[in-house]
């Protein structure tokens, strides 16, 4: 089902940040499948082939689907395709091909509703490209110092932010590339991802510093997903939250909490139109 009454070409989201392991390609997963259940056509895209584990998500989905003969109601796919980075030694032949490779897609994808654009957590020419395309770009961050330091660097004592890091500027480079290129904007959303539910100091030190940097770098603050085992678990068969009562799983009390969790998300990124077609389907 594709309504193109909400706009006019492919709204963009692109998963970013320059450390691995915060979560990009499952919540990436997550919105793809919320969005198709929600009646949309999606195209995803892997930036990060090498290491591939939206790809690998997706094999091993259409691989269950074809195993259990689920149909595409119950196990719905997007359009997809995975992109590598040029190997090409000349750095300005490398990036001349990486852009064509991604406009490329980006043209082949064009009838879709929604783009959904997984990038690998290092800087890479096509990484940062790829950012420079999207109306909202999601960082998934772990609720530490550790991975906090990806956006901006802090004193220990007075936790007093001393300059944003080497993401943080590049992020807002791709925000004027994108306003040179088409005159839009990007709509920067740092999702703090495997939060617990016990108090910590750490946890509202983050709070504090998190806070004071989505006004000073201009970013929407936003709770992800909580530290459960539950959107990991299911990788191997390609299954999400979203596909437990078709696939005949029973619901645990962890899976509807984390249910909640991801209704929560989905809310808050606010995505153009979406929320009565997004809240039946979740």
């Amino acid at each position: 089902m594709t309504d193109h009454s909400t706009h006019k070409k492919p709204y963009i989201i692109v998963l970013g940040n320059e450390k691995g392991g915060t979560g990009k390609s499952t919540t990436a997963m997550h919105l793809i499948v919320s969005l198709l259940r929600a009646g949309f056509s999606v195209g995803a895209i892997d930036i990060d082939a090498r290491q591939g584990t939206l790809s690998r998500y997706l094999e091993n989905r259409a691989r269950t689907a074809s195993e259990k003969k689920f149909s595409a109601d119950v196990l719905p796919l997007p359009q997809f395709e995975a992109l590598h980075a040029s190997s090409n030694n000349d750095q300005e032949k490398s990036q001349i091909e990486d852009q064509k490779s991604l406009e490329d897609v980006l043209e082949r994808f064009k009838n879709n509703d929604f783009i959904v654009m997984d990038t690998p957590g290092h800087n890479l020419f096509l990484a940062r490209l790829a950012h420079s395309y999207a109306d909202t770009l999601i960082t998934p961050l772990n609720d530490s110092f550790v991975d906090l330091d990806v956006i901006a660097h802090v004193t220990p004592d007075t936790l007093e932010i001393t300059k944003p890091s080497l993401y943080a500027e590049w992020v807002w480079e791709q925000k004027k590339n994108r306003a040179i290129r088409d005159r839009s904007s990007i709509d920067w959303i740092v999702l703090r991802n495997r939060l617990t539910n016990i108090y910590a100091k750490n946890k509202e030190n983050m709070e504090q510093v998190l806070t004071a940097l989505s006004k000073r770098i201009g970013f929407r603050l936003v709770s992800g997903f909580g530290e459960r085992v539950i959107f990991r678990e299911f990788f191997l068969s390609g299954l999400t939250l979203l596909d437990l009562k078709e696939t005949g799983h029973s619901l645990s009390i962890s899976h509807v909490s984390a249910r909640q969790e991801l209704r929560a998300l989905l809310k808050a990124i606010n995505l153009p139109s979406l929320q009565e077609r997004l809240s039946q389907a979740v």
